[in-house]
């Protein structure tokens, strides 16, 4: 499948920039200027510009591959926002040789399973937030059904630190200290979210370096060029050692 992308920059260490969930490559605008280096961000299958498709990681990948041979893209960083941070992972996974792997807040699927949340009084929360993410399904035309059904079912989506200990290229994981906007009462199952993630990345994930931004999910449009700016310095230093 052919993806819609677009360039920032014309030269200098490749990017390969990858959106989150429901999100498109506009979502790097505010952010790609800002890396020292050529990006190309893309439209993932069934999402902004890029045609429609049955989602399998490996499709995904396949598209993703095709898309760098296209641009020229040797060996590129594979930087990835969300559900894009998974497919980072999975992208090193298959490319031994990428010189690095960044996950921008893309880890676990909010509604993951119970034993992943950390000190949550409340064990009902997480149904009530399967209920509104069912509700939301009824009113997001892209990706279609389909996608979206079999995303909220994928493991790798609904945990993906078993992925990221696979993963042998250097790995930086940004992880938000704050909330995005909730229901008063799915505040306290957001905090057990990362205190479960907290708990867990040292012990399940020794490789994935981890560095906390003062920011919410939606990080890459909140503070991009402070963003892009640790990213920087991780790969620079990669590359400067």
């Amino acid at each position: 499948m052919k993806l819609a992308a677009r360039e920032f920059g014309s030269e200098g260490r490749p990017f390969l920039l990858l959106h989150g969930l429901g999100g498109d490559s506009a979502a790097w605008e505010a952010f790609a200027p800002h890396l020292n280096g050529r990006a190309v961000a893309v439209d993932l299958r069934g999402h902004g510009r890029s045609p429609d498709g049955p989602w399998g990681w490996e499709a995904v990948l396949d598209d993703l591959d095709e898309t760098a041979v296209h641009f020229g893209l040797a060996d590129p960083v594979v930087v990835g926002h969300s559900l894009g941070g998974v497919l980072a992972a999975l992208w090193a996974l298959r490319h031994p040789t990428c010189p690095a792997a960044v996950s921008l807040d893309g880890h676990r699927s909010a509604a993951t399973h119970l034993s992943l949340y950390e000190g949550l009084e409340d064990e009902e929360l997480p149904t009530r937030l399967n209920a509104i993410f069912t509700a939301q399904l009824e009113t997001i035309t892209r990706p279609d059904r389909s996608i979206l059904t079999a995303l909220r079912t994928a493991p790798e989506f609904l945990d993906a630190l078993p992925v990221f200990a696979q993963v042998t290229s250097p790995f930086l994981l940004v992880l938000a200290t704050r909330n995005l906007p909730v229901p008063p009462d799915l505040a306290p199952l957001m905090d057990a979210h990362r205190a479960g993630l907290r708990r867990d990345l040292p012990v399940v994930c020794p490789n994935v370096r981890v560095h906390e931004l003062d920011a919410t999910h939606g990080m890459v449009v909140e503070r991009p060029a402070e963003l892009a700016g640790v990213v920087s310095h991780f790969v620079n230093n990669l590359f400067s050692a």
